[in-house]
C-alpha cells in the first residue's frame, strides 16, 4: 500500500535494491564476496579525532541537544578550512551551517527553497541526493548528460546549460553541479567554474555545488571551490563533508557555504528538523580541521595505490578503464563483449561468476547505463583477488 503515498509514488524502486538483495544472499550461503558497490570508506578515523571524541563526551553538558547551525567553534574551523584551502574569506555566522553530512544539506536545503513545479538542472550519471531530494520537496527535474571524459566537456556542458534554460517553462532555479564528480571521478579547472557563475548570474539561477571529493585527488593541483570565482556567493552555496576526506562516514558531520539567502533557508527547515549533530562528534571534527592534516595525505596515498592496482590489474585482463584523476571511484564502461546486457544484468553477472559486487551504473541516472562503478574500499590484496575473479568472464 506504500504506492499510495504521492511523495513516495514519484520515487522508483531503489536501481541499488537488487544487487544488494543478490550479495545478502550470497553471503548468507557463505560466499566471499569482494564488495566494490558503496562508496563507504573503510580506513579507521584518525585517532587524534578519536581522541577528541571520546574527551568530549566525558562532559555531561555535551550531551544535551546541540544547535542545528553548528556549534561555533565548528563554523569557525570550517571557514578557517576555506582560508587556507581555496583562498576564500567566509563569515562563520552568516555563511556557514554545520550538516548532517552533505546529503541531508542538500535534501534539506531541496525542501527549503523549491515549489512544486520548480526546475532544476541536475547533471546525469550523478549521485542520486542531487536529484530525488528534488523530486521529494516537488520538483521537476531537468536532466544535463554529464558523463564527463571527454576532451570538450566544458563546451558541451555550458551548450547543454543554454539549452536547458532555453526550453525550460518556468525558467530553472537552481544548477546542480558535482566536481570531482560521483559516479564519474571527472574534475574541473576554476575557468569552468567562472563561466558556470556568469552564466547563471545573468540568468538568475542559483548554483548548488557539492564537492565531497575535493581533497580525494591524485595530481599536483587540488580541485578548486565555485566560491573561489569573484562573486559566485552572490547565487552559490557549497555542501561538503568530512566522511571521506577523515574517513568518518559514520559519523554524519559536513557543512554548507556560501550564499547568505540560501545559508539561512537550510538553517530555518534544519531548525525546525534537528537538533544539530551530536556535540562531542562536533568538537571532534573541529579538531579535524584544526589539527595535522598528514592524514589526509595518507587517505590519498591509500585511494591512489589501490587505484593503480585496480586499473592495471583490469587492464591486464583486458578491461581498459580510465585511471580517475580524483574521488575514490573508477568509472568503468563496460567490456566490449558485455555492452548489450545493460549495467544493472552486468552487475550481478560479476557478482554471481566472480563474488565481486560493483554498482550498477544505471541506478545514477539513464545515462550511466553503459557503465559500472569500483569504490576503491577494498585493501590491495582484495583487489588483486577481484581481478583473478574476473579474469575468466573477460578473457574466454
Amino acid at each position: 500500500m506504500i504506492e499510495e503515498f504521492h511523495r513516495i509514488k514519484r520515487l522508483p524502486p531503489y536501481v541499488f535494491a537488487e544487487v544488494n538483495a543478490m550479495k545478502a544472499a550470497a553471503r548468507a550461503r557463505g560466499e566471499d564476496i569482494i564488495d566494490f558497490g558503496m562508496g563507504n570508506p573503510d580506513s579507521p578515523t584518525p585517532q587524534h579525532i578519536v581522541d577528541k571524541l571520546v574527551e568530549a563526551i566525558q562532559d555531561p553538558r555535551t550531551h544535551r541537544y546541540s544547535v542545528s547551525r553548528g556549534i561555533p567553534g565548528l563554523r569557525k574551523a570550517l571557514a578557517g578550512y576555506y582560508a587556507r584551502r581555496f583562498n576564500v574569506e567566509l563569515d562563520p555566522e552568516s555563511e556557514v551551517i554545520v550538516t548532517l553530512g552533505s546529503k541531508e544539506g542538500l535534501a534539506n536545503l531541496a525542501q527549503a527553497i523549491t515549489s512544486p513545479g520548480d526546475v532544476i538542472l541536475s547533471p546525469n550519471p550523478t549521485y542520486p541526493i542531487h536529484t530525488f531530494g528534488f523530486i521529494i520537496a516537488g520538483g521537476v527535474i531537468r536532466h544535463m548528460p554529464a558523463g564527463g571524459g571527454e576532451a570538450n566537456f566544458q563546451e558541451n556542458f555550458m551548450r547543454e546549460l543554454d539549452r536547458a534554460v532555453k526550453h525550460s517553462i518556468p525558467k530553472p532555479l537552481a544548477v546542480v553541479l558535482n566536481f570531482p564528480q560521483n559516479p564519474t571521478a571527472h574534475c574541473v579547472g576554476l575557468d569552468f567554474y567562472a563561466e558556470v557563475v556568469d552564466f547563471c548570474k545573468f540568468h538568475g539561477i542559483y548554483i548548488l555545488s557539492d564537492i565531497a571529493y575535493s581533497e580525494i585527488y591524485f595530481g599536483d593541483t587540488p580541485p578548486p571551490s565555485v566560491l573561489e570565482v569573484k562573486g559566485a556567493r552572490d547565487i552559490a552555496i557549497e555542501f561538503t563533508s568530512l566522511s571521506k576526506t577523515y574517513s568518518m562516514p559514520g559519523w554524519r558531520v559536513g557543512f554548507a557555504a556560501g550564499n547568505k539567502k540560501l545559508v539561512a533557508a537550510l538553517g530555518r527547515v534544519k531548525s525546525y528538523v534537528d537538533y544539530g549533530a551530536f556535540t562531542p562528534i562536533q568538537v571532534a571534527a573541529t579538531a579535524a580541521l584544526n589539527g595535522p592534516q598528514d592524514c589526509v595525505d595518507e587517505v590519498r596515498a591509500l585511494y591512489k595505490e589501490r587505484r593503480d592496482v585496480l586499473i592495471d590489474g583490469l587492464a591486464k585482463i583486458g578491461w581498459d578503464v580510465p585511471s580517475p584523476e580524483a574521488s575514490m571511484f573508477a568509472w568503468a564502461p563496460l567490456p566490449d563483449k558485455y555492452k548489450e546486457m545493460g549495467s544493472l544484468e552486468f552487475s550481478k553477472l560479476l557478482l554471481e561468476k566472480a563474488g565481486v559486487a560493483v554498482a550498477p551504473g544505471v541506478g545514477f541516472g539513464e545515462y550511466g547505463d553503459g557503465h559500472v562503478r569500483f569504490g576503491l574500499v577494498e585493501n590491495t590484496q582484495r583487489i588483486r583477488q577481484a581481478i583473478r575473479n574476473m579474469k575468466d568472464l573477460l578473457t574466454d
